[in-house]
């Protein structure tokens, strides 16, 4: 009887042994996912996608071997967003990485557990994102893009470009996350560089023709674009009515010019995304976005598209053209 009670105790034990050691195998094999979050489509920023992807394979992370990404695109259509957000929270992923200003509201609102990494945003701590940049405090990091030098560089290369520049039109979204504060920093740039600023509200694509046509009757000498999810979500319509126009355009990201439009100074948003997978690993590994900060802008680029500038019929300064980081031809 003993000889029995003593066998069974040992089968128990061997049991109890090999599921602790099948659960921690399973534990240890667990594939994680990574919710991304976009308003716009896969082929608008497929240039950052890329270089998240880099980032995440430098980490050793490789999409569809040892990591899954659950895509949620909103295709330029922000009402969507929260419930792409909110579906992204039902597949409980382990991190959702979002893809600009205009997502993160969504984000935000969809979850106070799951960790959040903004892509980038323009002020995470005036958004309510962050209580600072060195400590968030919730579970919401990532990137900033908030580079007050910005606006002004922009108007600065406008006016080299155009020493007797006097009216600019400047187009932005006044209900994205961000615009007001951007509108405040060019308004500040252009009182010191002597220009005066016509503000183009662009909230719908139905409104992109109509600004250019405003800003043709206000005799604007050329169109500054702030970030703009509307504007984005369209970059060969809007190039191609600033071809029409003959205004000459600087724009906040380089996917305008890689679609023909002219210039862009501006931070990399590409270098951001791939700065991006830092935080995602650092979070998968353990870290609490609360504790993890905020990063500011490190790489800027200054793109110029001669193609562009020859259909218009606009010769671009050589002390100008040597500054390119990037000429196109």
């Amino acid at each position: 009887m003993n000889k029995i009670f003593q066998m069974r105790c040992f089968a128990i034990a061997i049991a109890f042994v090999f599921g602790a050691a099948v659960a921690e195998a399973q534990q240890a094999t667990k594939i994680p996912r990574i919710g991304f979050l976009s308003s716009l489509s896969p082929a608008t920023v497929s240039a950052r996608m890329d270089a998240f992807r880099q980032g995440l394979r430098e980490l050793g992370y490789v999409e569809g071997k040892n990591m899954v990404i659950e895509y949620r695109w909103a295709e330029g259509t922000i009402d969507r967003l929260p419930d792409l957000a909110a579906e992204l929270v039902r597949l409980k992923v382990d991190v959702i990485v979002t893809g600009g200003p205009a997502v993160n509201p969504s984000a935000k609102n969809a979850t106070s557990t799951i960790p959040i990494v903004m892509s980038f945003d323009n002020d995470p701590v005036g958004n309510g994102y962050a209580a600072s940049l060195a400590r968030p405090g919730g579970n919401i990091t990532g990137l900033s893009t908030l580079a007050p030098e910005i606006s002004g560089k922009q108007l600065e290369l406008l006016k080299e470009i155009f020493p007797t520049l006097s009216r600019v039109a400047v187009f932005g979204n006044s209900i994205q996350p961000g615009n007001p504060q951007a509108l405040k920093e060019t308004e500040l740039a252009a009182k010191a560089f002597k220009v005066q600023l016509h503000y183009q509200d662009v909230r719908d694509p139905t409104n992109i023709e109509t600004a250019f046509r405003e800003a043709s009757k206000g005799r604007a000498g050329a169109v500054l674009v702030l970030g703009n999810v509307v504007v984005t979500s369209h970059p060969k319509q809007f190039v191609e009515l600033a071809a029409k126009s003959r205004l000459p355009a600087i724009y906040w990201s380089p996917e305008f010019v890689e679609a023909g439009g002219l210039m862009t100074y501006s931070v990399s948003i590409t270098d951001l995304f791939r700065r991006a997978a830092t935080y995602v690993d650092k979070i998968l590994k353990g870290r609490t976005p609360a504790d993890l900060p905020v990063e500011q802008p490190m790489k800027f680029e200054f793109i110029i598209n001669l193609k562009a500038a020859k259909q218009i019929g606009l010769t671009i300064p050589p002390n100008v053209l040597v500054r390119a980081d990037k000429v196109i031809r």
